[in-house]
């Protein structure tokens, strides 16, 4: 009988060991997903406007965009970038153009010193 105790003991604590771990293993492994999914919602929302996103830009390019006066609604009505002869259209799935004198999105209502008349 004593063989037979020891060995169901054993058994016992066995398969109580083996639901311990799978237990805390699922249980960390749902705290772990559910920061992932916080950081990945933060991280990889997209941004409000894409026109004002201006990651990819260096420095320079971001001087290159201030010192042209370049600004995102057009005081003049008539000059907006839209309507410029440097004015490139957004590509198809895109929300912004760009110009041919400067990098980064550009607001079709948006203005600079450098406009000129489509001809």
């Amino acid at each position: 009988m004593h063989e037979i105790n020891s060995r169901r003991s054993f058994l016992q604590k066995c398969v109580s060991a083996g639901v311990t771990l799978a237990g805390g293993s699922l249980l960390l492994h749902s705290c772990n997903a559910k920061e992932k999914l916080s950081a990945k919602e933060a991280g990889s929302a997209p941004p409000v406007d894409p026109c004002s996103d201006y990651t990819g830009l260096s420095e320079n390019d971001l001087k290159a965009r201030q010192s042209m006066g370049y600004v995102k609604q057009s005081p003049i009505p008539e000059k907006q970038c839209g309507n410029c002869n440097l004015w490139l259209p957004p590509l198809a799935g895109k929300d912004c153009g760009a110009c041919q004198l400067f990098k980064g999105p550009v607001y079709t209502a948006g203005h600079c010193t450098y406009w000129a008349p489509q001809v």
